[in-house]
């Protein structure tokens, strides 16, 4: 299949043909492209050039992916912050990527330390004397994400536009995107997933995006209706809100071709049920921040298997390694390995990081996976969530994945919490579906005969919500906290 790229100068020719919209505006792909100029050369005159970085600090609305590509035109870093920070943790990412410039509603951070430009002021037609630039290649550093710190402080990973081209395009021809490609963008864009599977891998395919206002299940639905979409991603904990809408339109969601589930597991039970109600294929995937976002995932038209994130995408490998390093065998569990040109450059000034993980050009995850015969990844646990329970090792997400299995289970999240005489116990922590009649006794119960003495949680607590980081993913570290 031929491609394009995501550059909107080299799409300008695509004309009035619907590139970006969010509720308050709308952008042709000659329009983006205008407002690119425009915005580019409002960067170059605040002294942005190539390698700077500039930080946005903005919710989802058009004007970030304009700024970003801006950024990209003078062979600068985009990197978005997460709009939520508190102004402490927006400065620590400000100064340690060294940004130059940050694009806000107001000023954020250090007001001293860099530029601040405000989103309404900025430029929507560049002047007549404006020569750009030669633009990016694929040699460039394109993004600067920084990890949700669940591992200490957040780290900035470096992405290239090799990574980006490289994903992007595999996307288009792994998802089988056309020109007639529309996401619904519902997750923040100061995340990979965003960014790469909703807004960059459509531009590629000549499509286009309907950025959503701040997420709810009721506006959902009218969105889907109004905008017909054909695909969207999102996490586990959204699919979960949308099955307890209740029963859903008829044709309401006749656009859809498929949906992508990411950035964290999702249940067997949770899936079957979505792929139900929606009926499109639910595709689960797998990846990291470091890795350009997706390194598996279950195909839209080939088998898929629940319980797995599906097998390699094209051009990326995977490995499942014992503690040494070496290969197991097929079905055996390890270490999930990354590699390919989705991999990323590395941690921003961090090179000891780094070199942690990178290993001889292999992406270490910090993941506990088997891959079955036919290539297809399982996923076990994070390696250092697992509970050591008086020399035993124990994977909260088999716990997990017997609690998911009764009815009135919504999502739950498994610990350790320390025991001085066995070192750790597993606790978990459940949400129900609303209206649902079930206790925490009786949840004990249910899983009793499907796990083992020593897996057993020895507390199980109703709670209304858990806990969860910037990117949507469970904050296990602060569970632990609340048993610590």
């Amino acid at each position: 299949m031929a491609h394009g790229t995501y550059f909107a100068w080299d799409n300008a020719d695509r004309g009035e043909t619907p590139c970006v919209r969010d509720d308050n505006l709308e952008l042709s792909y000659a329009a983006f492209a205008a407002r690119t100029e425009a915005v580019a050369e409002q960067l170059a005159g605040l002294g942005v050039g190539p390698g700077d970085v500039v930080a946005t600090f903005l919710p989802n609305r058009a004007e970030l992916l304009v700024v970003l590509m801006a950024a990209w035109r003078l062979r600068a870093i985009g990197m978005p912050v997460n709009p939520g920070f508190t102004d402490t943790e927006a400065e620590y990412q400000l100064s340690d990527s060294g940004a130059a410039v940050v694009v806000s509603s107001a000023p954020v951070g250090d007001r001293q330390a860099r530029t601040f430009l405000p989103v309404d002021e900025l430029a929507t037609t560049a002047s007549a004397e404006w020569m750009a630039p030669q633009p990016p290649t694929a040699d460039d550093d394109a993004l600067l994400i920084y990890t949700s710190g669940s591992t200490g402080r957040p780290k900035g990973v470096l992405l290239g536009h090799d990574n980006l081209q490289f994903f992007t395009r595999s996307a288009v021809d792994f998802f089988g995107h056309g020109p007639d490609a529309h996401a619904l963008l519902i997750l923040p864009l100061f995340h990979v997933n965003a960014i790469c599977v909703s807004c960059l891998t459509p531009m590629v395919a000549g499509g286009q995006i309907s950025i959503t206002g701040h997420f709810s299940a009721g506006r959902f639905f009218d969105d889907v209706v109004r905008l017909r979409p054909t695909y969207f991603s999102a996490v586990p904990t959204i699919y979960a809100l949308l099955v307890s809408q209740g029963r859903i339109p008829d044709g309401a969601l006749d656009s859809l071709r498929f949906a992508v589930c990411g950035a964290a597991p999702i249940s067997r039970e949770l899936l079957a049920k979505t792929e139900e109600i929606f009926g499109i294929p639910i595709v689960e995937g797998y990846g990291l921040t470091e890795a350009t976002c997706a390194s598996a995932c279950n195909p839209v038209d080939g088998p898929r298997k629940l319980g797995t994130v599906g097998p390699a995408m094209p051009g990326q490998q995977i490995r499942i390694v014992d503690p040494e390093g070496r290969d197991v065998p097929t079905g055996e569990r390890g270490e999930v390995l990354i590699g390919g040109p989705a991999v990323m450059r590395g941690y921003l000034n961090r090179p000891d990081a780094t070199a942690e993980t990178l290993i001889d050009g292999w992406l270490h995850t910090g993941d506990v996976g088997i891959l079955d015969d036919d290539g297809y990844l399982r996923l076990v646990d994070r390696i250092k969530d697992m509970i050591i329970r008086g020399g035993e090792n124990i994977y909260p997400k088999e716990i997990e994945n017997a609690l998911a299995g009764h009815e009135s289970v919504l999502e739950c999240a498994v610990v350790g919490a320390p025991d001085p005489v066995l070192g750790e116990v597993p606790v978990a922590f459940v949400v129900t579906y609303p209206e649902a009649e079930v206790t925490e006794d009786g949840l004990a119960a249910f899983v009793e005969p499907l796990l083992t003495r020593v897996k057993r949680p020895t507390e199980i607590t109703i709670v209304e919500a858990l806990p969860r980081n910037p990117v949507g993913k469970i904050d296990k570290p602060g569970l632990r906290s609340r048993v610590g």
